[in-house]
């Protein structure tokens, strides 16, 4: 047993730093389960066109994910990749926030066990802002690694939406999908990760409900849709007036990936029409909270930004929530 830890007793990090003037995303990773399904196997399931499907909502495909993939392990793939990207031990990462609305139950919670499989010695909780997740949990990284509280904090959003919908229902059934998606938030001489413009408004919760009668999600799409098309602009402008920084002057602008047609709306706000625009609904599908930083990953991918370009998050949805903020690229 020498060298090894006591099981008997707990595992407690206690390095502290102080506070920094900064954080920044040092990696991104993603994981997009195998199975890919187009419009016209989720037309036939939902009963409508598949035509339709594209023209209402953007979406060609999606990720389902396999018996195998849970919410966990999906986490897990997309946090070792994160981790690989930045160059960064498992053992370097002292917090763990896992942002998902679709566990399949309230406990055990996810991010103790995200922890565990890669290896962190860390603080692990669940953070649950449905469609808005990721950038709850990039500002609340953001806030610890300034504060010096955490030193490396992974952030993943992990979603298995396929369980909470029906695919018979053709305002839910169509659209959402599955998947994960992560960065790891470090300290920064200069910051890398700037305010973020957050809100909700729980007037309109009932909005997206999953009741517990059915298990089923249930969405009003058109109120859903006006609310999101013509209430927040004034939030993405907030975003960049506490950045300090022109639309004009992004590189790209990464909105939840819910329908093409809210993101179009949304870009169009900023007047910025050299702004690239962020798609990946359109083969990805409503990933929830995984769909920001899945499609900044692709986004990054593709060649379309680069280390150190400005880049404006935005994730909406139910609650109602809502949350924006400027980062730079990795």
């Amino acid at each position: 047993m020498d060298g090894l830890p006591d099981p008997r007793r707990a595992v407690v990090n206690t390095i502290r730093r102080s506070p920094g003037t900064g954080a920044r995303i040092a990696g991104l990773g993603a994981y997009r389960p195998a199975r890919v399904v187009g419009n016209a196997e989720a037309a036939a399931a939902a009963g409508v066109d598949a035509q339709w499907i594209e023209q209402r909502v953007g979406v060609r495909e999606r990720r389902y994910a396999a018996e195998e993939d849970t919410v966990v392990s999906m986490a897990v793939e997309a946090g070792r990749s994160a981790l690989q990207d930045a160059a960064v031990s498992a053992a370097e990462v002292d917090t763990v926030i896992l942002a998902t609305s679709s566990m399949p139950s309230p406990m055990p919670n996810g991010a103790a066990r995200v922890a565990a499989a890669l290896g962190c010695p860390a603080a692990g909780f669940d953070l649950n802002a449905a469609c808005s997740g990721f950038n709850h949990a990039l500002a609340v990284a953001d806030a610890l690694v300034r504060a010096g509280t955490a030193g490396a904090v992974l952030v993943v959003a992990a979603e298995r939406m396929t369980d909470w919908v029906a695919p018979e229902d053709r305002d839910t059934g169509p659209i959402f999908a599955d998947g994960a998606a992560g960065a790891l938030v470090l300290p920064s001489s200069e910051p890398g990760i700037f305010p973020v413009a957050w809100g909700s408004d729980g007037a309109k919760a009932d909005l997206i409900v999953i009741p517990r009668a059915t298990g089923r999600m249930e969405i009003a799409g058109r109120r859903v849709f006006r609310w999101a098309a013509n209430a927040l602009a004034p939030v993405v402008a907030a975003a960049c007036e506490l950045a300090r920084i022109k639309p004009c002057d992004l590189k790209a602008f990464v909105p939840h990936q819910a329908n093409l047609r809210i993101v179009d709306a949304l870009a169009r706000s900023l007047d910025a029409p050299e702004l690239a625009v962020a798609t990946d609904i359109v083969g990805s599908g409503n990933t929830c909270a995984a769909s920001v930083p899945l499609a900044l990953h692709a986004l990054r991918r593709s060649g379309a930004i680069t280390s150190g370009d400005p880049v404006l998050l935005f994730g909406f949805g139910a609650g109602l929530t809502y949350a924006a903020q400027v980062v730079h690229c990795p």
